[in-house]
């Protein structure tokens, strides 16, 4: 799991350079006042450097290319098409990522239900084209093929044959008080350490959003508010994924800039879907969710706090739901590897009393699937969770993190929960142990357009999921990613 890194402040940083040519000499002392403003003259903003491809191709500012001078990679002439040659925030970028994973569990939902282990190999394709009119507006588009071989099992989430994944017109505008974004169309959203608002990226179908966009940021405040369809897939078919108003997410928040590496952010949603289906309830969800979240970095240590709580009805069931997540880490930066110590805690209430007229079972949207393993084996409901962790840096780009996780029960009343359901044959029954795991993940950058990652679980599973039918499990995933 990659360590806490404070998210950047939303002005752009220019640096400044002064460079010396040479030694001027006056002849007389009267060219004093003509020596100085010739001095000052020397002092420029740097040329901008080349950019970086960022997680969120939309975000990346290729503008930087029309210097000739930092056009210098293979595939720069893709990179940077200028428009209109008198506006270098005028062109097009086209830009690609292959993600290639092979993937093996020999027990998913630790078995339960005789599901049989599985080996196959992920493979997710995205191609996008970023039009920058001018500074103001912008297009983006991009498609997405996601395919699973060999998978036994497949779920939306699994494969979505080539379709649509972004499709926005953006807009921003800098004013003498603020400046002003507002995106509308297909889009992906998230925020804080994602671990209930992300893009999906764990899984092989990333999560998009259907929606319109707009935040105001003045000073250390930004604000931000959006009305959304999340978009759902299809895993068989091309360009036949939807959205429609069965399932809404909207969204009013606002952020606070404490100091360059400290945050503070809240905000109320509404998740609304008919249909929805429960352990104890059905029916029409309409959900309130409030959520805050605490951030930052002070010398060696790091931190990421939040907590959520949710109100709302399912049927005619009254929902009372609650979670808490937080991460905290010392990094001891003068020993060699620049090993931290981590520690992360999560708890999520559960369902106590089935068969009343509340619903406690906590709805955790849309996770990101990194946030305990990629084996899916842990879900964000009726849960607690300790997890101490070390990481190491051995040489430049790589990262290597070892951890053991313990977790349990909030309520035995509710079931034990993976990430994709509830274990069949677990509400109601057994204790609160539910298992531990030991996690070892270890990531590469081969360099600015490669990367690679290999991840291993084993999970040595309690006594109320071994008489569930399950049995201990192991999960072995190893990936490689290229980007231009």
């Amino acid at each position: 799991m990659p360590r806490f890194i404070p998210r950047p402040s939303n002005g752009v940083s220019f640096l400044v350079a002064i460079s010396v040519a040479g030694t001027v000499v006056l002849a007389a002392s009267g060219c004093r006042a003509l020596a100085e403003e010739t001095a000052s003259s020397a002092e420029a903003p740097a040329k901008p450097t080349r950019p970086a491809i960022l997680p969120n191709r939309w975000q990346e500012d290729w503008s930087a290319l029309a210097d000739p001078a930092l056009r210098t990679e293979p595939w720069d002439s893709l990179k940077y098409i200028p428009l209109f040659v008198t506006d270098p925030k005028s062109y097009v970028s086209f830009g690609a990522t292959l993600r290639e994973r092979f993937e093996s569990n020999n027990a998913p939902n630790f078995g339960v239900g005789k599901v049989a282990g599985d080996a196959y190999l992920i493979q997710r394709l995205q191609i996008s084209a970023d039009i920058h009119l001018n500074a103001h507006w912008q297009i983006f588009a991009q498609i997405e093929d996601d395919r699973a071989f060999d998978k036994a099992m497949i779920s939306p989430a699994d494969q979505d044959p080539l379709d649509l994944r972004f499709a926005f017109v953006a807009y921003t505008n800098t004013f003498s008080d603020g400046t002003f974004n507002a995106r509308v169309g297909r889009q992906e959203f998230d925020f804080d350490l994602q671990r209930f608002i992300s893009s999906r990226d764990g899984p092989n179908v990333r999560q998009a959003f259907d929606a319109a966009w707009a935040d105001w940021v003045t000073g250390p405040w930004k604000f931000i508010g959006f009305v959304s369809r999340p978009v759902q897939y299809l895993d068989y078919g091309t360009f036949n994924d939807y959205s429609n108003g069965s399932f809404r997410f909207d969204m009013l928040r606002v952020e606070r800039q404490i100091s360059s590496t400290i945050d503070l952010s809240a905000y109320y949603a509404l998740y609304e879907r008919d249909n929805a289906q429960y352990l104890d309830a059905v029916g029409i969800e309409h959900r309130n969710v409030f959520d805050v979240h605490f951030a930052g970095r002070l010398q060696n240590v790091d931190w990421d706090l939040e907590a959520m709580g949710q109100t709302g009805e399912v049927g005619a069931k009254e929902i009372r739901a609650w979670a808490l997540g937080g991460r905290t880490g010392y990094t001891f930066s003068n020993l060699a590897w620049s090993p931290r110590i981590g520690l992360q805690a999560d708890a999520a209430s559960g369902d106590n009393h089935p068969g009343d007229n509340k619903i406690e079972s906590f709805n955790p949207l849309f996770p990101n699937g990194y946030y305990f393993t990629l084996g899916s084996y842990t879900g964000y409901t009726n849960l607690v969770h300790l997890k101490p962790s070390v990481t190491v840096n051995p040489v430049a780009g790589l990262s290597v993190m070892a951890a053991v996780g313990l977790q349990w029960r909030q309520t035995t009343a509710d079931a034990i929960y993976t990430q994709t359901s509830a274990l069949p044959g677990t509400a109601g029954i057994g204790g609160l142990w539910t298992g531990a795991y030991e996690q070892l993940r270890v990531d590469y950058r081969f360099n600015a357009n490669l990367t690679g990652a290999i991840e291993a679980v084993h999970y040595q599973i309690g006594e109320t999921v071994r008489q569930a039918g399950g049995h201990d499990s192991d999960y072995l995933g190893i990936e490689l990613k290229y980007s231009l």
